[in-house]
């Protein structure tokens, strides 16, 4: 027992020894450099596109007015990537149980640039004008606007009164407010020349300071900082946009020195715009979703209404080759007609793949066979699989419906192209429901909220905007029960199971959602983009931007195990 004893004390003061020794070899924490950020600075960007009136209310046909925009005027809410509503001028907002009134309560002590308080009138005041907005706001979104009463409590409180429930109505809620204060007895018609709009007054994170003008035109616009933004003001001291007609002539400018940053990077100058060093790519999704609406309606292709054939079909197109090969990597394949890296979009179901292979037996299985040794089209009764598909005249359609036409007859399916003008493919052939497939791009661009019902509820197949006529019961009730209620979460289990149901059934072939892309210097820290819901929502955080830290603070990183 003695000896034994011995021996376990050797062994512990052995282990002691070792341990201490190998604590002794651990690498101090390592030390990484955090900047702050403080203000200053001057940032510069060329914006492709020209400006014509900085006034929310009439921006609705120009992106550059909507980029400048948003710099300068507050919303009452805005979106995140995510598509999740975000306080802006609203600091909280509450609804009812059924969902037909919505109150909203403002953030104290807003000012205008001017000075002058903001208050709930203001936006009575903005609403009033959007009712009213012919020729320059949409008919739809004026309609909206005259089914609403709004109601100011007090100067910081506002009441939404709907006709009945809508759930996307917080969508509607992304305008610029205008002040009452500067407009009051102003009619939309007047708003139209009046000098404001090119000496504007907002609430925004920037401030109107002058227009800069070269040759009689208008080529920029000097932005400063609102050191009483009600919110984190930004760091960024000076904003300057200059104008260019297009993306080459831009990336012209920065090469040149003259601008930090370029607003649409297009297709042309994507390649060039990776070449440079000190400039950093910035890309988010855009509402554009590229589809093959299939018509399930059209006696002319039957086969159609064969779930196993749409399968098929849509497991039959390489669509990776075509995100790739034609839009040069710009694209994100969705297997539904939902934003991906949203809240509506499901990541849980499986993709579905390029198979051409289980697309083939999809076919056979479903009694469409190759007779003969030299043809390759599948034929069933007699009867060849053989389907007519329309796209815009024009690029990248061409390309895209040429690839589809390759793809689908490598799996026997026969594919005659039509390239029609905009005006026939959309009026006559959809809108007639008089095709059998279309490719098209389905723009949902200035709506953060996912609502498919439009596109794909039973109620839309005649004469509405379900062009495939997709006559899904249950389909159908998700979207109506997720159209009515305001509860996030419930929504998005109804659009799950919607998503679920589509990808089963493919009423149509959801390709990809194309990708927009900025550029913006390696010099200016803090960028972040995410999902475009429009344009200018890669300034949805441009209050985090800096150009100007402090030195370095050095900071100890926490050791990671490996």
């Amino acid at each position: 027992m003695k000896k034994l004893r011995w021996q376990l004390i050797i062994i512990f003061l052995t282990g002691l020894v070792v341990g201490i020794l190998l604590l002794s070899e651990q690498p101090e924490p390592a030390s990484v450099f955090v900047p702050e950020p403080v203000q200053g600075g001057i940032y510069t960007e060329g914006m492709v596109g020209m400006l014509q009136r900085l006034n929310p209310v009439l921006d609705f046909y120009n992106p550059v007015d909507r980029d400048i925009n948003r710099l300068i005027y507050s919303s009452l809410i805005q979106f995140d990537s995510a598509g999740n509503p975000q306080p802006d001028l609203a600091a909280a907002w509450g609804y009812a149980k059924d969902g037909t009134i919505y109150n909203f309560e403002l953030y104290p002590n807003i000012k205008w640039h001017d000075g002058q308080p903001l208050t709930a009138q203001d936006v009575v005041f903005t609403v009033d004008l959007l009712r009213n907005g012919d020729p320059v706001v949409p008919a739809d979104i004026q309609a909206f606007w005259n089914e609403i009463e709004v109601v100011a409590l007090s100067d910081t409180t506002l009441q939404f009164r709907l006709p009945e429930p809508f759930a996307p109505f917080l969508d509607y809620l992304t305008f610029g407010v205008l002040p009452n204060h500067l407009l009051a007895g102003k009619t939309m018609a007047d708003l139209i020349d009046d000098p404001f709009n090119l000496q504007p007054v907002g609430s925004g994170p920037y401030q109107f300071d002058r227009l800069l003008v070269e040759n009689g035109e208008i080529s920029g616009v000097v932005l400063n900082m609102n050191s009483a933004y009600y919110r984190q003001p930004a760091y960024i001291e000076q904003i300057v946009v200059r104008f260019y007609p297009d993306a080459p002539s831009a990336l012209d400018a920065y090469r040149a020195g003259e601008v930090q940053g370029i607003s649409e990077v297009t297709a042309d100058i994507l390649p060039d715009v990776l070449a440079e060093p000190n400039l950093a790519l910035y890309s988010g999704n855009t509402p554009d979703l590229m589809l093959v609406f299939l018509n399930l309606n059209n006696p002319e292709a039957a086969f159609l209404q064969e779930k196993e054939v749409r399968q098929a079909l849509m497991s039959g197109i390489n669509r990776q080759l075509i995100v790739d090969k034609i839009m040069g990597s710009q694209g994100v394949l969705v297997d539904a007609p939902l934003m991906p890296n949203t809240w509506a979009y499901s990541d849980a179901l499986p993709p579905r793949e390029y198979e051409p292979d289980t697309a083939t037996l999809l076919l056979k299985e479903a009694g469409y066979t190759i007779t003969g040794e030299e043809n390759v089209v599948r034929q069933k009764q007699g009867t060849p699989l053989s389907i007519d598909l329309i796209f815009p005249d024009e690029d990248p359609y061409y390309a895209i419906a040429e690839q589809i036409q390759k793809d689908w007859l490598a799996i026997g399916v026969e594919t005659n192209l039509t390239p029609l003008g905009y005006e026939e493919l959309v009026g006559d052939r959809l809108e007639n429901r008089n095709y059998e497939a279309a490719l098209v791009k389905l723009s949902l661009r200035g709506s953060a909220d996912p609502d498919p019902y439009p596109f794909w509820d039973q109620a839309q197949a005649t004469g509405g905007q379900n062009y495939s006529q997709w006559d899904n019961r249950l389909a159908s009730e998700y979207l109506e029960a997720a159209r009515i209620t305001p509860d996030l979460q419930e929504r998005k289990r109804l659009y799950h199971n919607f998503q679920v149901l589509f990808q089963e059934e493919v009423p149509s072939i959801p390709l990809f959602y194309p990708v927009a892309s900025s550029a913006v210097d390696y010099k200016v820290q803090g960028v972040q983009i995410g999902t475009l819901f429009e344009r200018s929502d890669r300034y949805n955080l441009i209050n985090e931007w800096f150009l100007v830290a402090n030195p370095a603070s050095r900071r100890a990183a926490t050791p990671v195990a490996e």
